[in-house]
């Protein structure tokens, strides 16, 4: 045996001395709390990079360093990063319900509300075009807005027919407005109308042509999704009871801004398209983010289909929600 690998042989194992241990220390802290490189670092200690980087691997390894990444309880990070990645999505936001909400969808929605309110806050800035749909989700985000970059507010849509011009939504749009201290664009109609002559009648009324021509300039779109079942869709509620069962016949699981979807996100019923007055499909596949609101099980295969459109690259929703689209 040559005296090379005597000398290999005989090695005895790494020790981590006291002086590697707080060489180590100081590395971690200057790398994870005050953001230094691991360039800046190697120069500092007369060592290379990658010996910073491995350092730095082995004390994770080891123990000495412990990376404890906490958010607020109401917050659920895994099933967020799960659905981001299932669907590649760039706004992927899970929040839990305390489970003595969960029977109480009004409660549910509040939260929802806050915490899109939150993400806004977060991801609007300064010139952006924000579009709102009707919706409760979009009355419980209003009142929790308390901070917004300075952007225009549009109304996306019209509100539910059997509440022709509904102050909750408006106020939404306006009060999102002057937070950001802004334009408000909002639309007092309704949003299904009885003929496609009645609905092109309206879209040439001043306020609303106004409005609708804001569609083509939006930046940033709220949306939600509607079930198709009494309560829980404005179209649904606004038919008839021959043209919902028709509607259901045809696969009709989903409302999107007045769009009926099937459980693969195809629209299923185009006629309805000239009766509505909201943007449309199109528009919105032009507007870089298209944020998806959605809460409670019923409206979990709604979602889905949703989701199956392609329109949007965000989501906000409850832990119900995120259970159905990530099995």
């Amino acid at each position: 045996m040559s005296a090379q690998n005597r000398s290999r042989v005989g090695r005895p194992p790494h020790h981590t001395g006291p002086e590697e241990l707080v060489q180590t220390a100081a590395m971690a802290r200057q790398f994870y709390l005050e953001g230094r490189s691991k360039v800046e670092i190697a120069e500092e200690f007369g060592v290379s990079r990658f010996k910073v980087a491995r350092m730095l691997e082995t004390a994770l390894h080891n123990g000495l360093i412990r990376l404890e990444v906490r958010l607020p309880a109401d917050l659920d990070a895994e099933r967020s990063d799960a659905l981001r990645t299932r669907y590649n999505l760039r706004h992927s936001v899970v929040f839990t319900s305390a489970e003595q909400d969960t029977s109480s969808a009004a409660l549910v929605t509040r939260r929802l509300g806050a915490v899109a309110a939150g993400l806004l806050t977060e991801i609007v800035t300064d010139n952006d075009v924000l579009g709102l749909v009707w919706g409760p989700e979009i009355e419980a985000l209003g009142p929790e807005l308390t901070a917004l970059a300075r952007c225009t507010v549009v109304q996306l849509c019209g509100v539910t027919p059997l509440r022709p011009a509904d102050a909750n939504v408006v106020e939404a749009v306006r009060r999102a407005a002057s937070i950001a201290r802004g334009p408000a664009y909002p639309v007092y109609a309704p949003l299904l109308l009885p003929d496609g002559a009645t609905a092109q009648m309206l879209r040439r009324q001043p306020g609303i042509a106004e409005a609708v021509s804001q569609f083509q300039h939006v930046t940033k779109a709220i949306v939600t999704v509607g079930a198709w079942g009494p309560g829980l869709s404005t179209v649904y509620d606004a038919l008839s009871r021959t043209e919902r069962e028709r509607y259901r016949r045809k696969g009709a699981c989903a409302e999107v801004v007045g769009q009926l979807l099937d459980a693969d996100g195809n629209t299923v019923a185009p006629e309805l398209t000239e009766r509505i007055i909201a943007i449309d499909f199109e528009e919105l596949r032009r507007v870089p983010d298209v944020i998806l609101l959605a809460d409670g099980a019923e409206r979990a295969a709604a979602t889905s289909a949703a989701l199956k459109t392609g329109l949007f690259n965000g989501i906000v929703t409850n832990t119900a929600v995120a259970d159905h689209l990530l099995r």
